[in-house]
C-alpha cells in the first residue's frame, strides 16, 4: 500500500523545496512535484507535453484528465511506499477527481494534506526574487496566485472535514519548516 502525502501552498511557499529535502533524508520516501512531472512531459516533445506547455506558460491549471494520468502513474510506479506530491490539488475539480480515484484504489492511501502557509507578500517576494523562467513575472505570478487562492477555502474545508489537513507556517527558516513537516510525516508512516 502506497502512503500518499500531498503538499499544497501558494507559488513561492517553498512546498517543493520542503518535499525534496524530506525525501533526501529518508530512503523510504519518494518526492514528485506535479510541476516537475509536467515539465518532464513537455521536454519529451509529446502531444501531451505540447498541451501541458500551453497551460503552464499561461500560469493556468493543466486539464484534469492529463493531470490525473500523470500523477496516478507516478504514484503506482514509485520505488518507495511513501510518496510526497507537491502542488496538487490546485482546484476543486482536481481534489474531487483524486478523491473519486482514491476511493476505488486499494494500492494508494491518502494519509494527509499538508498546507504550507505564507502571505501573498512573502510568496510574491520569493517568486519574483528567484525569477527562474518565463513564468516568474508579476502578471503570471498574480494569475498563479489567483488560481491558487480561489478554490483554497473549499479545498481546506474538504480535507478538514476528513481530518486530513495539517497546516504549517511557511514563513520560518527552512530548517524549522522541514523539522516540523518531517516529524509530522514520520508520525503517520
Amino acid at each position: 500500500m502506497k502512503k500518499l502525502f500531498l503538499i499544497i501552498g501558494a507559488p513561492g511557499s517553498g512546498k517543493t523545496t520542503d518535499a525534496e529535502l524530506i525525501a533526501e533524508k529518508h530512503i523510504n520516501i519518494t518526492h514528485y512535484s506535479t510541476g516537475d512531472m509536467f515539465r518532464t512531459e513537455v521536454a519529451s516533445g509529446s502531444k501531451r507535453g505540447e498541451i501541458i506547455e500551453k497551460y503552464i506558460s499561461a500560469g493556468n491549471i493543466v486539464p484534469i484528465d492529463i493531470a490525473i494520468k500523470t500523477i496516478v502513474g507516478a504514484i503506482k510506479e514509485a520505488p518507495t511506499d511513501v510518496v510526497i506530491i507537491d502542488g496538487y490539488p490546485r482546484s476543486n475539480e482536481q481534489m474531487t477527481e483524486l478523491d473519486k480515484y482514491l476511493k476505488n484504489e486499494s494500492e494508494v492511501e491518502l494519509v494527509n494534506v499538508i498546507e504550507v502557509e505564507v502571505s501573498e507578500e512573502v510568496a510574491k517576494d520569493r517568486v519574483l526574487g528567484r525569477a527562474r523562467g518565463a513564468d516568474d513575472n508579476v502578471e503570471v505570478f498574480n494569475n498563479r496566485m489567483k488560481v491558487y487562492t480561489e478554490p483554497l477555502a473549499q479545498i481546506q474545508e474538504f480535507y478538514e472535514s476528513k481530518n486530513l489537513l495539517q497546516k504549517i507556517d511557511g514563513e520560518r527558516t527552512i530548517k524549522d519548516i522541514i523539522d516540523e513537516m518531517d516529524s509530522f510525516i514520520q508520525t503517520r508512516v
